[in-house]
């Protein structure tokens, strides 16, 4: 496949940086000012290099990529609320040209859904988004397999960022503000952890999935969310005498979405640490299935990218 990647990104990078592994080749990159683009399949490393260096990542406008000849366009721009702009504008122009969009993006699948599947339903392409939920885990992938009417739920710890602070507050009785400041020193938090501590994305990653089993319908507003900020170190000192920990968890059902912090047992599945995450699919015919693994970074999103990339049918 022809890869066309917008975002460069920590997970735009990885996709360009390992696509010729998976067997397909890159033809154009862009951020949000400046784009590279070789028809013929673009050599990317003096492209990221200057973008590293601070230098123009190419000389073509971004909006050029549309133009060039594509397979599949990886949607890997920064999430946005609302109106998921500009990926769901991105989403849309790859669509109406009858291309396959894979998404790292959550924005456009959490507060688009049903718009995202009118326009699939238009086009000869496809649309696939593993990487907008839980990053290498294969959550999305197993719900299909499963087929998604016989999965009753999907619970889950689904941020690497709270389930840190977590831990460590309990692992060292420390306060929150404490393990915040820690976990930015050592890049695991955002200067700006808002995202992920009060909640949004795990919600948002629980928004797609309630759209993928409501077939649609869901969006970041219905969700009813808590955040890990008022956790004190003692609620996890008395959770620890009853053998139970704190964590944040999400679960999306058909009748919504919650994320908040909740009591699991110390030597539970739920009590995954550092910054791991853990699925739980609730099946009717299976039982319980876990997968657990790195829910965010680079190489291990872009994996999932180049998964679903290879799972589209040939364009024409």
């Amino acid at each position: 496949m022809r890869l066309a990647v917008l975002g460069a990104g920590a997970v735009g990078v990885a996709v360009t940086e390992l696509a010729e592994e998976y067997g397909h080749d890159v033809v154009a990159i862009a951020d949000s000012t400046h784009a590279a683009i070789d028809e013929h399949g673009l050599d990317a490393a003096p492209a990221l290099e200057a973008k590293a260096a601070g230098d123009p990542l190419g000389s073509a406008h971004p909006a050029d990529v549309f133009e060039t000849e594509y397979d599949v366009l990886v949607e890997a721009t920064p999430t946005t609320l609302g109106d998921a702009e500009p990926g769901f504008t991105h989403v849309r122009r790859a669509l109406e040209a009858d291309r396959h969009v894979v998404l790292a993006n959550k924005g456009p699948v959490a507060e688009r859904y049903d718009d995202l599947r009118m326009l699939e339903r238009e086009s000869a392409g496809s649309v696939r988004f593993e990487a907008a939920v839980g990053g290498a885990i294969p959550i999305l992938s197993t719900i299909e397999d499963c087929t998604p009417a016989a999965v009753r739920a999907v619970r889950g710890v689904l941020n690497g960022t709270a389930n840190f602070i977590l831990t460590r507050m309990a692992a060292e009785g420390l306060d929150y503000e404490h393990v915040l400041a820690e976990a930015q020193d050592l890049g695991v938090a955002e200067a700006d952890p808002t995202f992920d501590v009060d909640g949004t994305d795990a919600a948002l990653k629980c928004v797609i999935l309630a759209n993928v089993l409501s077939e649609g319908g869901v969006s970041l507003s219905d969700a009813d969310v808590v955040g890990i900020r008022n956790v004190p170190p003692s609620a996890l000192d008395l959770a620890a005498e009853d053998g139970k920990t704190i964590r944040l968890v999400g679960e999306a059902t058909r009748d919504g979405v919650r994320v908040g912090p909740r009591l699991v047992p110390e030597n539970g599945a739920m009590a995954v640490s550092g910054t791991q995450n853990i699925v739980q699919i609730q099946t009717r015919h299976a039982g319980d299935l876990y997968s657990s693994g790195r829910g965010a970074g680079g190489p291990e999103t872009a994996t999932a990218v180049l998964s679903d990339v290879g799972r589209l049918p040939p364009i024409g």
